[in-house]
């Protein structure tokens, strides 16, 4: 058993993964859900040695695996496509786990994310970055922003990543794509050099340490255009990751550097679609407004990013997770039961499903008096301060944008 043979069956099945222990029939993840490919014998040591050591091609994958019991490769099969792969020690056996990484780079309207996207790739300098659990879809959201800005503006775009993912051909713009320990040791120094490579748009696959943070943040201030990505679930756990990689004398000016460069936090969820044709994305969006800036300069006002959020959806285009999740139920594209299993407040979701307002709209209504009042009135607001709000006894559907019906499963 060849370890192409059973990437063939993975590919036209649709699944996005591929699992190979020792013990169990190779298992695809099809639609989000693992199933086992029973028209193949159960794996032996034998079996997953062989598929390691086909996809390592290079003796320094193999000793690099050989001394850490883990690696990380990116495998091309030319007449299907590229996987990323992790080879792994488990209980003394090799297992493998690769994912599809799809051929095509999808748009943004493709993958039915929030249009306000488009909005921030138009930025010229600053960070943006991308959040969400393994298998969100990050890297597959990531693409579709950089593959726009080549698409239609002339900009050198490079990229330092673990394995590198899609392939982005020149297109407007220049496209140079660093692979770690292929092209570059580390994320944090091969982001130092990039500084002196003329970058206007880059992107960090990941900022995994206090160094890389430190130097995307650098790399923002002086002008660039920074993409990264955190396995943070929303906004505001995301800033409050960041803060925390930093000794506590040093937190104060690092909420300042944020809140001066951030441009917006798009967080996203996966959520199997009604008809059981793959899943849509949920996408919390967080653009950088007056409000926004002031929630992350004061770590008192961080935990009102949430209501920061919900007060901007019409004039920045932000949602939070519990309104996307609202929009994609009102359109029939997921079920009631999986919204409410993913609602980040299950009891203000079903009083929203049921018309009655809940009690975060009410603290986003006073959060925005409050702001104003505090602030003297800014961009966000003019004028005098309104009256407080009272709950109504009804409330209308939140209207949400249009989305198409496309069936696609993101990557990661």
């Amino acid at each position: 058993m060849h370890i192409n043979e059973l990437l063939t069956v993975v590919c036209e099945q649709g699944a996005s993964d591929l699992h190979l222990k020792v013990g169990n029939h190779p298992i695809a993840r099809i639609r989000g859900k693992l199933t086992p490919m029973t028209q193949f014998k159960r794996l032996v040591q034998e079996d997953t040695i062989a598929m390691a050591y086909a996809i390592m091609a290079s003796d320094k994958q193999k000793g690099k695996f050989k001394e850490n019991l883990d690696v990380d490769i990116a495998y091309s099969v030319p007449s299907l496509g590229r996987f990323r792969c992790n080879i792994f020690n488990q209980r003394g056996t090799v297992g493998l786990v690769l994912r599809v990484i799809p051929r095509k780079i999808y748009t943004i309207d493709d993958l039915m994310l929030p249009k306000v996207l488009k909005t921030i790739c138009q930025e010229q300098r600053g960070m943006v970055l991308v959040t969400g659990t393994t298998g969100s879809g990050k890297s597959t959201t990531l693409a579709a922003m950089i593959d726009l800005i080549n698409a239609t503006r002339t900009e050198h775009i490079l990229t330092i990543e673990d394995p590198i993912e899609y392939l982005h051909r020149d297109n407007l713009s220049i496209v140079n794509q660093r692979e770690v320990e292929a092209d570059c040791k580390t994320f944090s120094t091969a982001l130092r050099a990039a500084l002196r490579q003329d970058p206007d748009v880059i992107l960090v696959g990941e900022m995994r340490d206090l160094e890389t943070i430190e130097t995307a943040l650098h790399a923002a201030e002086t002008g660039h255009l920074v993409f990264s990505t955190l396995h943070t679930l929303d906004a505001t756990e995301t800033i409050n990751r960041i803060i925390s990689v930093f000794p506590p004398h040093h937190q104060k000016q690092i909420r300042l550097q944020l809140s001066a460069v951030l441009k917006g936090i798009i967080s996203q969820r996966l959520v199997p679609r009604a008809d059981g044709q793959g899943r849509v994305p949920a996408v919390e969006v967080m653009v950088a407004t007056e409000t926004v800036r002031t929630c992350i300069e004061d770590k008192d006002k961080t935990k009102m990013l949430k209501d920061a959020i919900a007060a901007g959806t019409a004039q920045y285009g932000m949602q939070t997770f519990d309104q996307s999740l609202y929009f994609l139920l009102k359109q029939g594209l997921i079920t009631e039961e999986e919204a409410l299993l993913r609602a980040t407040n299950v009891g203000e979701f079903k009083l929203r499903l049921e018309g009655v307002m809940a009690t975060s709209d009410l603290a986003k209504a006073n959060m925005e008096r409050g702001m104003s009042i505090a602030q003297g009135g800014g961009r966000e607001s003019g004028g005098p301060p309104p009256p407080p709000v009272v709950a109504q006894p009804s409330r209308p559907p939140i209207a949400g944008p249009p989305i198409p019906d496309v069936k696609i499963t993101l990557a990661r």
